[in-house]
């Protein structure tokens, strides 16, 4: 998707006007901080700051939809419905989301797909707009830790590593609440800590010369 397309910003406010009418006024306003932070984050790990815009303002588009209407958007992606989803439909709101953005906004970006698609419970290879639609959700300044300190804290820190510990975070608070840890969520945990491994050894091979 070419953001310098003069129809970007039209596009965006399509967005914004479906995504206003069809939220909750205080959900919308958390989309719009999703979309603020998205793009800090964007502009620090070298991501089109357009797409995490875009991204994160069209997130959670489709979650006060009826579970019917989401249940039906989000089996037209090609990818099966997991069981943790068939027990809780609202968790399909993301992918319900990303297939709208193409049916209907015409966005065929993969990266703002899979961002929006993935956004709720990751995912084992994400792309870096798609860790950071995660990783905002979680700590746009409306969440109730997310003070200034605690956002520096995690800019401080590579995109891998500030994914995993925010993740870590949001499985700590769902195990505190009694509540079901996705499969998926478990391979995004892996895989951020795979990754963050390699990039480690990468780094001391070339400390090292070799």
């Amino acid at each position: 998707m070419d953001t310098d397309n003069i129809n970007f910003d039209e596009i965006v406010e399509k967005i914004r006007k479906f995504a206003s009418a069809a939220e909750k006024k205080e959900r919308f306003e958390h989309s719009v901080r999703v979309a603020e932070t998205a793009k800090i984050m964007c502009d620090m790990y070298g991501v089109d700051p357009k797409k995490g815009y875009l991204a994160g303002l069209a997130h959670d588009m489709c979650k006060d939809l009826d579970d019917e209407t989401q249940l039906s958007l989000a089996s037209h992606d090609g990818q099966p419905i997991s069981d943790v989803e068939k027990k809780k439909p609202s968790l399909l709101h993301g992918r319900a989301a990303a297939e709208k953005l193409r049916r209907d906004f015409g966005i065929d970006d993969s990266d703002i797909i899979q961002a929006v698609s993935r956004h709720t419970l990751g995912g084992a290879s994400l792309c870096p707009l798609a860790k950071i639609i995660y990783a905002a959700d979680k700590i746009e300044p409306g969440r109730p830790q997310s003070t200034k300190e605690y956002r520096e804290k995690l800019f401080a820190l590579s995109l891998n590593k500030l994914c995993l510990a925010v993740l870590e975070e949001n499985m700590d608070y769902l195990r505190s609440k009694g509540k079901e840890i996705a499969p998926v969520s478990f391979r995004f945990h892996e895989a951020l800590k795979r990754d963050i491994a390699y990039a480690a050894t990468v780094a001391m091979d070339f400390a090292g010369g070799s």
